[in-house]
């Protein structure tokens, strides 16, 4: 799950971490995705001021060869943007799980904040250029990855020998800080079964609500279960999003949104799973019918995205790729504001709804 490029801007006791607990957050209200490359983390300045306005659920960043993420979201916590923070996800070619570990109790240190680290292998290709051999299973190096940054996080001292990394070494102990929640990538049925054995939360990019709830939601408890673990990971998912203004072509933004993903082949995998014919006339048609790009008015969004609650998203990601990419920071900002305003609505609405029943 890696960003395109960016968009230019328009005008105490030392102890060990505890296993993480789920941030307590409004359900209904989303978080917010910087879904691009920076050149710069103060290009990314205005979502985290967003999100703190707001009170959104947490700013999250993809992988990014600009800025590099961990980096970008410490320089931000400097500047006073001490939001809680997640990577949507960074590449684990790039990092042994020992500097991954690393990395993410940093940024809990230094923001004071939740963090989300999430992790995914990438591309093949991507992959094989920076390892001597290819992955010959990306769910075991996942699996195995995640099991050792956890681990780390928890205080304990790894020893692991295993095909893709060799780990002997603990965190040294450092004072009590936030919580670090350690994510694995899913797209498909075999990767959602690693990370419910293994990770806190799953996380999707373009995975449509049925596919969630039929597909990916029984695979992450089947193993969970199968891991002895009580409950799946929870499952954190990117939605492109954009509301319906004068002048935007819903085709045209479902294009600027998911076109550089629909040629991936993981992707376009996943999507034929799920249903759609993204190799027909009309793939953007097929990513608006099936909500993988949701428009509309700002309440007509919030209530497609109570959809993806109902089929177990835990924590929804509002992605604004095609605004930034074709209208700049502000106007995708503003978007977002405007979304994130309706699902308060929305929340609260149905909240009066079970209070006047009871």
């Amino acid at each position: 799950m890696t960003a395109p490029m960016t968009a230019p801007m328009t005008p105490s006791d030392l102890a060990p971490e505890p296993a993480p607990t789920p941030v307590p957050a409004v359900p209904s209200v989303p978080a917010v995705l910087y879904p691009l490359q920076p050149d710069h983390p103060e290009l990314v300045a205005p979502f985290a001021e967003l999100v703190a306005r707001t009170d959104a659920r947490r700013l999250w960043l993809c992988q990014s060869f600009r800025s590099e993420p961990h980096q970008v979201l410490a320089y931000l916590a400097g500047l006073g943007h001490t939001v809680p923070v997640g990577t949507a996800v960074t590449l684990l070619p790039l990092r042994h799980p020992y500097e991954a570990a690393l990395q993410a109790r940093s940024l809990a240190l230094l923001t004071g904040r939740p963090v989300v680290a999430g992790y995914g292998i990438g591309t093949p290709e991507f992959a094989h250029g920076l390892t001597p051999e290819p992955y010959r299973s990306p769910r075991t190096a996942v699996g195995e990855y995640v099991t050792s940054v956890r681990a780390l996080l928890n205080g304990e001292s790894v020893a692991h020998d295993g095909p893709y990394h060799r780990l002997h070494a603990a965190l040294p102990p450092v004072g009590p800080h936030a919580p670090v929640e350690v994510g694995a990538g899913v797209l498909r049925p075999g990767m959602a079964r690693t990370a419910g054995a293994t990770a806190d939360v799953a996380i999707t990019w373009m995975t449509p609500p049925d596919y969630l709830r039929d597909t990916l939601a029984p695979r992450l408890a089947a193993g969970a279960a199968e891991a002895g673990r009580a409950t799946r990971p929870r499952i954190a998912t990117a939605v492109h999003v954009a509301v319906r203004r004068p002048g935007r072509d819903p085709r045209r933004m479902a294009e600027a949104a998911a076109g550089t993903h629909l040629r991936a082949p993981h992707y376009a995998d996943m999507l034929r799973r799920a249903g759609l014919d993204v190799d027909g006339p009309d793939p953007a048609a097929e990513l608006l019918r099936a909500d993988v790009v949701v428009t509309g008015t700002p309440d007509e969004i919030a209530a497609t995205l109570a959809a993806y609650r109902a089929a177990g998203v835990d924590e929804i990601l509002l992605n604004p790729t095609a605004v930034l990419l074709t209208e700049g920071v502000h106007a995708a900002v503003a978007d977002l504001e405007e979304i994130i305003a309706a699902c308060r609505s929305t929340d609260r609405t149905s909240s009066g709804l079970v209070r006047s029943v009871l």
